[in-house]
């Protein structure tokens, strides 16, 4: 359980870009955990691979996950 907790949190922290003058909020955080598992699982604790990674799969991305990523400059 505490595995999963922690990869959910190493997961949310690598989604939005790090040089973003803010985190991600919680809702967004949300928005994009499916996506990031399914798309760029291999990029978790990664931020810039992450945040590639959302950026070349955008076109396959939920609508509220491409609204966080096109947000965040993706």
């Amino acid at each position: 359980m505490k595995t999963s907790v922690l990869a959910a949190l190493l997961l949310a922290a690598a989604i939005l870009p790090a040089a973003a003058q803010s985190g991600p909020t919680p809702q967004e955080q949300m928005a994009c955990r499916g996506d990031a598992g399914k798309f760029c699982a291999e990029h978790i604790g990664k931020p810039p691979q992450m945040n590639a990674c959302l950026r070349e799969n955008k076109t396959k991305l939920s609508d509220a996950c491409r609204k966080v990523v096109e947000s965040h400059g993706g």
